[in-house]
This record gives structure tokens, C-alpha cells and sequence, in this order.
């Protein structure tokens, strides 16, 4: 049996990783991560659950990254940790894992082999095809893999643009070449399954951008996501016609521009580009920086100027600032903020809401349906987004004339198995997400996250006695600390109430009650527990530090 098993990415946006698995021989596409959920307090990342490459460690061959977006190459450096296997992506795509696996000590350690289009790669059985793919970020390609029972077909995020600005056409002659040989399935990108129609074009963006800078007299500032090199291109090229000078500001976005200008990726003319600390010399109308922080991140460059933290710019009337990027879903509020905070210091802001200023990597509906076109699949299976995503894109198959039957909508976990006879979902392997906080790695588990989201609700409360060892009489306390939790309410003191439900419970058990201080300890907890939430309708989190001495 052929199989392929998703450990993320369907079912929710990010956290892709799909492993494909034959005899003796696994590779894998992709290891990304997501960022946490509302629910998921204090947790930094959430990366996908490798136990089942754990075990087979012995058969991984080989790891492809499709492209340098997180949500496919961040959990690469924990995946490595565990499975010591060669990586294989685009010159771009390697430049910015190298840097990632220099921050997790892993670079030296790790075996990383550039690919390019066009290109075929053996992985043991498994003979592998790169097909050049457009997306928001450069260097981005789909795979093509020669199976014992026929091509698969991986697009990895795609889009289908004529005229992208870096040059780099998602390859439809290649795709449709593969459709004309057979094409056993398409794993194909759903993000954008709800939109109708084609994306819009990076030239059209191009012009709105164009046509706002060349228009404002004061500084200009844009923000947008680190990775995508072409729009950054793009700025640079407006700053040239319009005699700006461009700065870049941020570390994310430094360090993408440091690795496109040595691949060729990024051309800035001479004298063109200054230093932050070098903007007082010049004109605020020849002013360009290009920025992070369109996400409302908290410590983004963006963030600190519009709460007047940033150490070398402050916001003033006349800047334009620009969200050159997509509200992403969870971070509307802190976006909001910002732009409300931008707004506030007497700044004209301008972001996808009021304006074509960003244009999508992910395929709409008419490109989805053009690449099943392109690849005529038997089976077709939608991968990369929640269950409504895949669901609307099975649907979408199914109107172009896949079977009903030959379309496999799968979820995390679940194993698609292929012979001679076809395709079906065929069992499932345990699997789910793994909580990132600090070096601390899977050790935050549901359990953990109840108890967060109880302290910030409720509060905690810590009673401390202190019990004379011979005598058993109390020597110190109750003493009563809390945090996250009011004592004093108009109707009355709590704490001083409080102080009498604990004496009463000293008072009852007496010094020659074995194990005395176990059982002062449950009772404490029950009976504040019952007092708080009597008094006030609160459950705040009870802890008795009891002691003898």
C-alpha cells in the first residue's frame, strides 16, 4: 500500500505537514507551525504532532519544503531534532531555513540540498518532479510524484498569475503535461475556496501602490509580511521613480532582504538605500521604509511607533502609513489598535479594507478549478485549510466532473491508501498539535491550559499557616495573598470573613487529629472555595501552604 497520512493542514489554516510512506521508504512535505488561539494562554507556537515519525525514524528519507512561509517551514527545527534526514527546497526557500536552523543550533548538524524546478529528485521508491508555482513569496514550487500506482500531484500553495512581478509563473504547461500522462491525484491548496473568481493581479496592486506614494508629501511607511520579496521589490522600484530613499526596519524584514539581494532576488540602485539613524538628512517627501508589524504583532517595529516606544521614529501628522497585507482571522483586534493609535497621532492610514493594496498568494475558485483541469486527476483530495475549506473544495471538484467517489476528504490523522484498485481513507493514526512555550516542548497539555485560563478568570488565592511542630497552635497566619482577586466589596470586608471561615476549620480539627495537616489542607479548599463563590458567585484557584516548625 501507498500511503499519505496528514499530520496538519487539513482541518485547520497552517501547521501543513504531509507525510508519504511506501514499504520501507517515508518522505515528508512540509513542517510548518500555527500560531496559538485565543484559548492557548501563554503558548508561543503550536507545531503538529510527529509521535508517528518518531517511531519510524529509521525510514525517513527526506524532508521537501514547497516554500519559506512558517506555516511550512516552522516546525522543520523540531522535526530535525528527532529525525536527522536531508531537506530539499529552492535556493530562497534554503536561505531562510538556514537562518532559522542557525538560531536552533541545528545548521551545522543538518543536510540541506538545493532543488530547482524542472528537476528530478529519487527519494528510495519515490521519484520526485518540481513544478515552479506563484505565491506571495519567491521560490515557491508544487511537487509531482511518481508512485508505484501512478503521479501525485502536491501543488503546495499556489496561484495562477500570467504576469507575476518576480517572474515566476505558476508553470501550467508543466501541470497540464502531467494531466495528459495520467495524474493518480491532486493534492490541491483550499485556503481560498470561498472566493469566487481569479486573485487579483500583482500589477493592479502595483499601480494602487504607486499612486498613493507619488501622491504624499510626507513620509511614507509600509508594512507588510517579511516574506514577500516581490512586493518589497515593488516599493523599491516606486521609491526609484519617485527619488525616496528606502529603509528597512525590522529584523524579519532585514534579514529576507539580506538574503534576496544575494540570490539576486532584490536589486536596490546605488545610494538609494540609508540607515534609520540617517532619515533626519533628508526631506520627509523622500522618506520610504518598508516595515514589520501589518499582523498588530506587540513588539513589531509598527507596534512600538504607533505606541511611542520605538527609539528613532515617532509618528507625526502628515505620514501615510500603509498595511500592505491581509487582515489574518484572530488578529483583526490588535491591527485595529494600531491603525486606531496611527490615526490618533495624526497619521493617514490606508490597509485592504479601503483600498486594493494586497493581493492574495492562495488560488481562487476559477484557478482551483483550472488546475483540475490542468492535472485531470482520478482522485482528488483538498488539502492546507478547516473543514469548511476542504469541504467547499471537494464540492468544487465535484462541479468540474470528479467523481463523487474519487474525491477523499480527509482530515488530520487520517492514512489515504493507494493500490491498484484506487484510494480510500483506510484508518487513522493518533495525532493533534504540540504546544511551543519557551524550551518547554508538548509539556503545556490541556490540563495545563484549564488551569491558565482558570487563574486569569478567577484569580488565585494562597492562605499560609504556620503551626507550632510540639503544640500543633497556629504561630503565624492566616495570612491571606491574592492576585487576580478582589477582598474588599462594598457590601462588606471578605478577607476579614475569610480569616474566620479558615479559624473555624483550625479550631474544629484539633492537634491530635491524625494526619492533621492533610485534612486542614481539603477542608481549607472546599470551604473558601464555598464562601468566595456564596459571597461573590467567584472561583478563584485555593492553595494552603501549611507548615510546622
Amino acid at each position: 500500500m501507498l500511503k499519505i497520512i496528514p499530520l496538519g493542514g487539513c482541518g485547520e489554516i497552517g501547521l501543513n505537514m504531509m507525510v508519504f510512506e511506501y514499504q520501507n521508504t517515508i518522505f515528508i512535505i512540509d513542517a510548518g507551525l500555527m500560531f496559538p488561539e485565543d484559548y492557548m494562554l501563554g503558548v508561543d507556537i503550536v507545531i503538529p504532532d510527529m509521535s508517528y515519525l518518531k517511531q519510524k525514524r529509521s525510514h525517513v528519507s527526506g524532508i521537501v519544503i514547497t516554500h519559506a512561509h512558517e506555516d511550512h517551514i516552522g516546525a522543520l527545527p523540531y522535526l530535525l531534532k528527532e529525525i536527522n534526514a536531508p531537506v530539499f527546497g529552492t535556493p530562497y526557500t534554503l536561505g531562510i531555513i538556514r537562518k532559522k536552523l542557525e538560531e536552533f543550533g541545528l545548521y551545522g548538524t543538518s543536510s540541506l540540498h538545493e532543488i530547482h524546478p524542472g528537476e528530478k529528485l529519487k527519494v528510495g521508491i519515490f521519484e520526485l518532479d518540481f513544478i515552479r508555482v506563484s505565491h506571495s513569496v519567491i521560490d515557491g514550487v508544487g511537487v509531482a510524484i511518481k508512485t508505484p500506482y501512478g503521479t501525485i500531484i502536491h501543488t503546495g500553495d499556489f496561484k495562477i498569475n500570467y504576469n507575476p512581478i518576480d517572474g515566476m509563473v505558476t508553470d501550467v504547461n508543466k501541470f497540464a503535461k502531467f494531466g495528459e500522462k495520467g495524474v493518480l491525484a491532486l493534492l490541491s491548496d483550499s485556503t481560498n475556496v470561498e472566493k469566487e473568481g481569479y486573485t487579483v493581479s500583482d500589477q493592479h496592486v502595483g499601480r494602487k501602490l504607486e499612486s498613493i506614494i507619488l501622491n504624499t508629501s510626507g513620509r511614507v511607511i509600509v508594512a507588510l509580511f517579511a516574506s514577500n520579496v516581490a512586493r518589497i521589490q515593488q516599493l523599491i522600484n516606486i521609491a526609484h521613480k519617485k527619488d525616496c530613499k528606502i529603509i528597512f526596519n525590522g529584523r524579519s524584514i532585514e534579514l529576507t532582504v539580506e538574503i534576496a539581494k544575494s540570490l539576486g532576488h532584490i536589486t536596490i540602485p546605488d545610494h538609494m538605500e540609508i540607515f534609520i539613524n540617517d532619515m533626519k538628512h533628508f526631506p520627509d517627501s523622500e522618506i520610504l521604509m518598508i516595515t514589520t508589524g501589518s499582523q498588530g504583532e506587540p513588539m513589531s517595529a509598527l507596534a512600538r511607533m504607533a505606541s511611542d516606544t520605538h527609539k528613532q521614529i515617532k509618528i507625526k501628522e502628515g505620514d501615510t502609513i500603509i498595511l500592505s497585507s491581509k487582515f489574518i482571522p484572530g488578529n483583526e483586534k490588535a491591527i485595529t489598535n494600531i491603525i486606531n493609535h496611527l490615526y490618533r497621532k495624526g497619521a493617514d492610514v490606508i490597509y485592504e479594507k479601503i483600498s486594493d493594496i494586497h493581493v492574495s498568494g492562495h488560488a481562487f475558485q476559477e484557478e482551483l478549478k483550472l488546475m483540475i483541469g490542468l492535472t485531470k486527476p482520478r482522485f482528488f483530495i483538498p488539502v492546507h485549510g478547516e473543514y469548511r475549506h476542504l469541504l467547499l473544495h471537494a464540492r468544487l471538484a465535484e462541479q468540474t466532473g470528479i467523481p463523487k467517489k474519487n474525491i477523499i476528504l480527509a482530515e488530520n490523522g487520517n492514512i489515504i491508501e493507494f493500490d491498484e484498485n484506487g484510494g480510500r481513507i483506510s484508518g487513522k493514526i493518533e495525532t493533534g498539535r504540540v504546544l511551543i512555550d519557551g524550551k518547554g516542548i508538548g509539556d503545556v497539555g490541556t490540563s495545563v491550559l484549564k488551569e491558565r485560563r482558570f487563574l486569569s478568570e478567577e484569580g488565585v488565592v494562597v492562605v499560609t499557616l504556620v503551626f507550632d511542630e510540639e503544640t500543633g497552635i497556629v504561630v503565624h497566619g492566616p495570612e491571606i495573598i491574592s492576585r487576580g482577586f478582589v477582598f474588599w466589596t462594598e457590601t462588606g470586608h471578605l478577607l476579614d470573613d475569610a480569616q474566620c471561615v479558615i479559624i473555624e476549620i483550625i479550631e474544629e480539627i484539633g492537634p491530635e487529629v491524625p494526619n492533621r495537616t492533610e485534612i486542614i489542607h481539603t477542608k481549607l479548599q472546599t470551604a473558601l472555595k464555598q464562601y468566595f463563590y456564596f459571597a461573590i458567585k467567584r472561583r478563584p484557584v485555593i492553595i494552603p501552604v501549611i507548615m510546622a516548625l
